[in-house]
């Protein structure tokens, strides 16, 4: 493990303008893959929370004052990575939320994610409505279904779904929304870090084995990133700035059994094509050396919950700030849109050989 990460190599940060022409969007008439399966949280949710009986929804504005069709789910200003990534792998348009996903539409992907859920079942409850990794999990199980439905057996339905990208990105919740609120749950009793990680670590591996068993064999597995330094996290701190390094400390322990379970995954599964997107190098990188990626204001969402402390998610219909593109965040927890562009090229074509492990999605696509 630790030889495995000595080897990456970490390069000086580029300046934006050379990481925009370094990618391409590769779009000749035809995505790169017939489908991109999606799994995840707030980051990723595009819209499968906003019929719950929830306080993580972001179905007014000024959520989605960037985006083309206005307010979505999106927990952010505009585009979310995943909307991005989507658009580097040449889809047309947006995967749709499993809400709303039906008849063939389903073959181009589906959008599982869902604002405040975990790999615990538990995570996010006192905010509500929410699905978890497990319910998302059989939502993809029933998506498989009308997928052999359409195509007409198995086979054919599992010779395409092997093609396709499967993202995955949880375990911010189960810190922030389970792990570090002991008013609310029990696990920071029962757990110590170390043995924290590891039974989150255990549950994931038994759910992505579950996507495994239904047809995914390209999967890319978003590491957390640096949760301690959001806004919310630094408005805790006595200066405002000070990242949290408690949180940041159990998010490596984390990350550090992710990437083993990639190892073990590609191993021992026979035509798994697992992968690590290392968001929390990424992050580091945006902090350490904002002005390379346009971003003044690094500390505070752009939304005005930066003003509010405890603050969940924007004030529905306040004005946000004109500079957007110059704020690394949108909100008290969710990057901006500009940020999130920026992470999805990254993961799409790593910028560093420690973007993304053993390969990035480009080239996972390409297998």
């Amino acid at each position: 493990m630790a030889s495995e990460q000595k080897r990456w190599s970490v390069m000086h940060v580029l300046p934006l303008i050379l990481i925009l022409k370094m990618v391409s969007f590769e779009v000749n008439g035809h995505p790169q893959v017939p489908c991109y399966f999606i799994f995840g949280d707030s980051l990723v949710d595009n819209g499968n929370n906003n019929r719950n009986e929830s306080l993580a929804r972001a179905d007014y504005l000024p959520y989605g004052i960037d985006f083309p069709s206005g307010p979505t789910g999106r927990f952010c200003n505009g585009k979310t990575i995943v909307d991005a990534v989507a658009k580097l792998l040449g889809f047309d348009d947006y995967i749709p939320p499993y809400a709303n996903a039906k008849g063939r539409a389903i073959l181009n992907g589906v959008n599982y994610a869902s604002a405040a859920a975990g790999i615990r079942n538990e995570t996010g409850k006192q905010l509500g409505a929410r699905i978890s990794f497990a319910g998302q999990v059989n939502n993809y199980k029933n998506t498989v279904s009308q997928v052999v439905n359409i195509l007409g057996d198995k086979d054919s339905a599992a010779n395409y779904l092997r093609q396709c990208i499967h993202t995955v990105g949880l375990g911010s919740n189960d810190y922030i929304n389970n792990y570090f609120m002991p008013n609310y749950y029990q696990t920071s009793r029962q757990y110590t870090l170390e043995q924290y990680a590891s039974v989150l670590i255990q549950q994931y591996s038994e759910l992505l084995r579950e996507l495994y068993n239904h047809g995914a064999r390209k999967l890319a597995l978003n590491g957390i990133g640096q949760i301690g330094c959001v806004p919310n996290a630094l408005s805790q701190s006595q200066d405002g700035t000070t990242c949290v390094e408690k949180v940041n400390s159990a998010i490596k322990l984390f990350n550090n059994e992710l990437i083993s379970l990639v190892n073990n995954f590609n191993r021992d599964l026979p035509d798994a094509k697992f992968i690590y997107i290392n968001n929390y190098d990424i992050f580091q990188d945006f902090i350490n050396n904002p002005q390379a990626y346009g971003f003044k204001v690094t500390n505070a969402g752009c939304c005005g919950v930066g003003r509010i402390k405890g603050q969940i998610t924007c004030v529905p219909g306040k004005t946000p700030c004109q500079n957007r593109d110059e704020h690394l965040f949108w909100d008290d927890f969710h990057p901006s849109e500009a940020a999130n562009v920026i992470v999805a090229r990254r993961s799409y074509s790593a910028q560093s050989r420690s973007d993304a492990y053993p390969m990035d999605i480009r080239q996972l696509a390409k297998l």
